[in-house]
């Protein structure tokens, strides 16, 4: 079958923004990316990589670049409100399902690194505003570009997709979120559990505990948006501390929290109207208990980049077919991931009781597994 390309204008310079605009560019389409911030960069975190992220990073030719000093947990635990461990799940094993933890920061700048190699043009303080499903994408100062693909990636207030009118439903979790980044110092958790990816609940607050790399530690508080006691700038500490007295070193590091970010899953009525392509968060943006935000943005881009340039008929028909062959397992990630939030809405003696039998069920675990086992199409195909 031969390869379509053409033209491609990407809205978007996050992770599906950028890995899509390499793809492409590796399969031999012309790209301009337009970032609206004056410069690329990343919010101040850690990013959990699984097989799928990894396996698209390596079709990018930047995967080494990427894992560079990142780390690789033993396991991934949960413990409940008394400090017992409800789950362990083993990780990084010959033959399972790899996961680590990078900077966000390195992560992007592998990927714009990718783009730049691959002739992608990016171009900064450049806002986007509207797309046209004939395939126009204009920007904040009145110009035009014509493409014959154009990509939405600009986040999940999306103003490309809801001017197409794509969004059906968005569906909250009631929950906000701070993150933080904090140095890697010996003592602020227990030795023996230091190297394990640590998820602590009591009541209806939520602490991840995740090593990034040999020096940082990325450090995310959830809490019910409407609780007051605990959200604040910088973070109240004392409520957190006696929700939990286990981390209290932990916590006395954290310092401002830069912003509460708040949980929702949205729902599409269809991932691309005409020329125009949704992707990443403003496609399919889920709460972060799978790891998996990043992880599908990627592989829905790398998927992006193969069908429109393998696929079937006319753009349109190629566009309908990603969108087939992506969107079930990733629309089954964000349902699963709400469900995992949801858990925090329940008491601590019932969810203690439930977590200890899912972390015993080998369905269970499968399940939330299922997308970071998935490989990004075209893997084979790749120039």
């Amino acid at each position: 079958m031969p390869a379509h390309t053409g033209h491609a204008e990407i809205a978007g310079g996050g992770i599906g923004g950028l890995t899509a605009a390499a793809a492409l560019a590796r399969r031999g389409w012309s790209v301009r990316l337009h970032e609206r911030e004056e410069s690329l960069r990343a919010f101040g975190s850690g990013i959990y990589l699984w097989s799928n992220g990894l396996a698209v990073l390596a079709q990018l030719g930047v995967l080494e670049q990427t894992v560079d000093g990142a780390h690789h947990g033993g396991f991934i635990q949960t413990r409940d409100h008394r400090d017992r461990v409800l789950s362990r799940i083993p990780i990084n094993r010959p033959g399972g399902v790899e996961v680590l933890t990078v900077l966000r920061e390195r992560l992007i700048n592998a990927l714009l690194g990718a783009a730049r190699t691959a002739g992608v043009r990016i171009v900064t303080g450049s806002a986007a505003v509207r797309a046209d499903p004939s395939g126009v994408l204009e920007l904040a100062d009145g110009t035009r570009h014509h493409a014959d693909l154009v990509v939405a990636a600009d986040g999940a207030g999306s103003r490309l997709r809801d001017g197409l009118g794509l969004l059906r439903g968005r569906r909250a979790l009631g929950q906000r979120c701070a993150r933080f980044l904090i140095p890697r110092t010996p003592g602020l958790v227990p030795e023996q559990d230091a190297e394990d990816y640590i998820e602590f609940l009591s009541g209806n607050r939520f602490l991840l505990y995740t090593p990034s790399s040999a020096t940082d530690l990325y450090i995310a508080l959830v809490c019910p948006e409407d609780d007051a006691a605990a959200i604040g700038d910088p973070v109240p500490q004392q409520p957190w501390i006696s929700a939990f007295p286990q981390a209290e070193p932990l916590l006395r590091e954290l310092g401002a929290a830069p912003r509460w970010d708040e949980f929702e899953c949205l729902d599409l009525r269809s991932w691309s109207a005409g020329r125009v392509a949704i992707l990443g968060d403003a496609a399919h943006a889920q709460p972060p208990y799978l790891g998996q935000g990043g992880g599908c943005a990627m592989l829905a881009a790398a998927g992006l980049a193969h069908s429109v340039t393998h696929g079937a008929g006319t753009l349109e028909n190629r566009l309908r077919q990603w969108e087939t062959r992506e969107r079930p397992l990733i629309a089954r990630t964000q349902r699963f991931s709400y469900r995992v939030g949801r858990l925090n809405d329940l008491a601590d003696r019932p969810r203690a009781a439930l977590l200890r039998v899912l972390g015993r069920s080998r369905r269970f675990a499968d399940a939330r597994l299922r997308a970071a086992r998935a490989i990004p199409a075209g893997t084979d195909q790749i120039r």
